[in-house]
């Protein structure tokens, strides 16, 4: 299986991104969930609510339910495939790498190779909200103050 010369790079990253949306992994609800989080996105209008369920301090069980962008859906579908196992502080860290990657390259966060895809966003400030609302709305829900409503 070779690579077709055809195909550039950005469409490859491109069709990484519709599959990480269209797999949807971790999307739906969550029965009787330890913590929520709701957020927008004010300037585009993406939502995302993520519940979460916890066990000693790291995520158990994890859900998410997204109106938005194919990179805020993709986005999600990264968290729904890797978040499950990890500590808040993890997350932050991914967060962070995630951050540092759209606004001045370099690797992807460690253990999340998924996220490679999104490195086409560098350049384009708009849509870094879109790749961060999910990881922001996961680091919502798991503040200590944070419980299901």
């Amino acid at each position: 299986m070779g690579s077709d010369p055809a195909v550039s790079v950005q469409e490859l990253y491109e069709q990484a991104i519709k599959a990480l949306a269209a797999a949807g992994e971790g999307q739906g609800r969550l029965d009787a969930p330890d913590a929520r989080a709701l957020l927008d996105n004010p300037l585009c209008g993406d939502r995302v609510e993520i519940e979460v369920k916890l066990s000693a301090g790291r995520i158990a069980a994890i859900a998410h339910a997204v109106k938005g962008c194919l990179l805020c859906r993709a986005a999600a579908g990264a968290i729904g495939l890797r978040a499950t196992g990890a500590s808040a502080g993890e997350i932050a860290r991914v967060a962070a790498q995630l951050t540092e990657m759209l606004e001045h390259t370099g690797p992807p966060p460690d253990g999340w190779p998924e996220l490679a895809a999104f490195a086409p966003v560098h350049g384009h400030r708009s849509r870094y909200g879109c790749v961060l609302l999910p990881f922001n709305t996961l680091i919502a829900a798991l503040r200590p103050d944070q419980t299901d409503s």
